[in-house]
């Protein structure tokens, strides 16, 4: 992205969405485990370049209003989560879930990233050049720094720490809720889909809100913020069992990542230049995923050994351990503006 524009990039991960929804309908159609699984890579692969679209955002904007445009970006994924539902359940309503029965509803949803590989490549002009036109094509920012230099930078790391702390927390929590609601509380499967529905809400629909109010209290007081509203959310799942009011906490979760998530990406974006931000936010990407995926496998061995109790406690502890370090170092005060 950094080298060939954010377009070209983020077009390229809307192609690989489309023809992985193809390639799983085919191992769905043929019983191909092998396909399925090779459908699913590149759908995965289609989801990491599809997030880096907050780069873009991040291009648009000056940072005095950067956050809010990240904002409108992740408000976008509201009409996903609408969507979703509107088009596969009369897709799923009075079908055995049989592998033969998954072939249309996957061939229905690889028409979904055409429409936005279609939306990407309306946009002009790419928005690395427009972050470029905003800070006025300074020709010692023509060359990207190491990025070893970029994470020494003043408000870097605590940012990638809050990025990376946030999004594992919210993954592996929201990926085991469900179980925890079948299995530990007793539920009906179906009691699964108001909890995740509350969590997606929380996580997308006040995004608006939320990144006018990060541009206005700054980046390291609303990071803090966010990851107190995970802490709080994850600790209250010890006490709760009703589908409610996990509902409720999921709700939280998703509102603290938001907020901490918003946050991070502003202050990423605002101590890059534009040929180095896509590989910033990239590098915080992959960390923040790989912590996700290992969080979710010990999340997913404590619940099973331990129980409720030691995933929430395990969840809350490690969202809230940032906060400590920041208030005790003092990085809850605004950082100097990069140059």
């Amino acid at each position: 992205m950094d080298r060939f524009g954010r377009i070209p990039i983020i077009a390229s991960g809307f192609v690989l969405g489309t023809v992985g929804c193809l390639v799983t309908a085919a191992g769905a159609a043929t019983v191909s485990a092998a396909l399925v699984v090779l459908g699913f890579v590149l759908l995965g692969a289609s989801a990491a370049i599809a997030i880096l679209i907050r780069t873009a955002a991040g291009d648009m904007y000056p940072p005095e209003h950067r956050a809010r445009g990240i904002a409108f970006v992740l408000f976008g994924s509201v009409f996903g989560a609408i969507l979703g539902p509107t088009v596969f359940t009369p897709l799923f309503a009075g079908r055995d879930l049989e592998a033969g029965a998954l072939v249309v509803p996957w061939l229905a949803a690889a028409a979904i990233p055409l429409v936005a590989l279609a939306l990407v490549l309306a946009v002009r002009p790419d928005p690395k050049r427009i972050a470029e036109l905003l800070e006025g094509d300074k020709p010692e920012e023509d060359v990207a720094a190491p990025l070893g230099e970029i994470v020494r930078r003043p408000g870097v790391v605590p940012a990638m720490l809050a990025g990376v702390a946030s999004l594992a927390v919210m993954v592996s929590v929201m990926n085991l809720t469900g179980y925890v609601v079948v299995d530990h509380h007793h539920h009906g499967q179906s009691s699964v889909f108001p909890i995740i529905g509350a969590h997606v809400l929380g996580m997308y629909a006040l995004v608006l809100v939320i990144g006018t109010l990060i541009d206005r209290i700054g980046r390291m007081p609303a990071l803090a913020g966010g990851l107190a509203v995970m802490s709080a959310s994850c600790a209250g799942l010890i006490w709760v069992a009703s589908v409610h009011m996990t509902a409720l906490l999921l709700f939280g979760l998703g509102v603290g990542w938001n907020l901490s998530f918003v946050a991070a990406t502003a202050e990423l974006a605002d101590r890059s230049v534009p040929v180095e931000r896509g590989r910033l936010l990239g590098f915080s990407d992959l960390l923040s995923s790989l912590a996700g995926a290992g969080l979710a496998l010990l999340g997913g061995f404590a619940l099973s050994t331990l129980g409720v109790t030691a995933l929430a406690v395990g969840a809350a502890v490690l969202v809230v351990l940032p906060v400590v370090w920041f208030a005790a170092s003092g990085r809850l005060r605004p950082v100097p503006e990069a140059a």
